[in-house]
């Protein structure tokens, strides 16, 4: 093998084996594919004019009979029949439940058709916690009737080329793909598939991100968000989202064709006019996206929006032989991350 080719970033789909080359782990691993021989590249970028360079330690095409653990934190997982929550690779930091009602449970999950299916459950019968805890935003509400599901990634990257191609759940409930760093928080999407309310409809095709500080003064509220109008049910089919992210900004595209965009000069003044009641520091940078993020993976109830008060009230949009399962799906073909070379 030459240094050229293994320099070469090949994620190649053979009709029984996948076999991954790159620069960061010079290795091939092997999992079973289905037919057709694909180069995985960016859905807006085939030819590779970036020159773009798979991640695979973040990336994951879901197709392996268990979740890769070293990829993944699945929170909640169960211990002596209850669910615990301690981070494996930060024991000591407080891991968040989910948000009241719905908690987060390490059971709500299947790899499923080459697919992870987080799923949303009505069950009043889960060993809830009994902590109530006042929010950052919202009301303090006890933990009940509702688990839903999250996976945190445990490695981070700094910049590239985000695309995950994902169906929202069709019902009341949010179906995420977010990201944390240091002090950071970048919302890439949070879909609210089927609502019941009908004050609420538009929410059913809404695309709402955000850029989020949470350094005092901020305080997680946004230093940049949109929420637009995707022209299509997030429920009702697959669709790509891709996000280009580097120090100069953001870049948004659905299905291929760019959606918004937004420079960091443009996030810092939509700070300064939008956070009127806190006082800025004069130097404000609203920019924060500019330090290694891990990507989340969640589902949670959004007291603002629509919250159901019975299983018939989740599965109210869900076909009629699995309106008694008590399950809402939400549905991810793959997360793929390039960088530059």
């Amino acid at each position: 093998m030459t240094a050229k080719f293994k320099r070469t970033v090949l994620f190649t789909t053979i009709v029984t084996n996948v076999l991954v080359f790159c620069a960061s782990c010079n290795s091939a691993k092997t999992s079973k594919e289905s037919l057709a021989t694909t180069t995985f590249l960016p859905y807006t970028d085939p030819e590779n004019k970036g020159d773009w360079e798979l991640n695979p330690h973040v990336s994951d095409e879901f197709n392996a009979k268990e979740i890769d653990e070293k990829k993944w934190y699945i929170v909640g997982k169960f211990e002596g029949g209850k669910p615990f929550y301690k981070h494996p690779d930060k024991p000591n930091k407080k891991v968040w439940k989910g948000r009241a009602p719905s908690q987060f449970s390490g059971k709500n999950y299947r790899l499923e058709g080459g697919k992870l299916i987080l799923e949303t459950r009505w069950e009043p019968d889960f060993p809830f916690s009994p902590e109530i805890r006042k929010p950052v935003f919202g009301e303090a509400l006890p933990y009940e009737n509702i688990t839903t599901a999250c996976f945190i990634g445990r490695n981070e990257f700094k910049y590239g080329y985000i695309e995950i191609k994902s169906k929202a759940a069709d019902g009341p409930i949010s179906s995420a793909f977010w990201a944390m760093g240091e002090r950071l928080e970048v919302d890439f999407f949070e879909l609210f598939g089927g609502t019941g309310n009908p004050n609420k409809k538009h929410l059913d095709s809404q695309l709402w991100w955000s850029i989020r500080d949470w350094n005092k003064p901020v305080r997680g509220k946004p230093t940049y968000t949109e929420k637009k109008d995707l022209g299509f049910r997030v429920a009702d089919d697959f669709h790509i989202y891709g996000i280009e992210w580097n120090e100069n900004g953001m870049k948004y595209y659905v299905d291929g064709k760019l959606f918004s965009e937004v420079t960091a000069e443009e996030v810092t003044a939509w700070a300064k006019k939008n956070r009127t009641k806190i006082t800025l520091p004069e130097n404000y940078n609203g920019y924060v996206a500019d330090r290694p993020i891990s990507l989340w993976l969640d589902q949670e109830a959004f007291p603002w929006h629509d919250v159901p008060k019975s299983k018939e009230e989740l599965e109210a949009k869900s076909p009629e032989h699995l309106k008694n399962d008590g399950v809402l799906d939400y549905e991810i073909e793959y997360i793929r991350v390039w960088q530059k070379r």
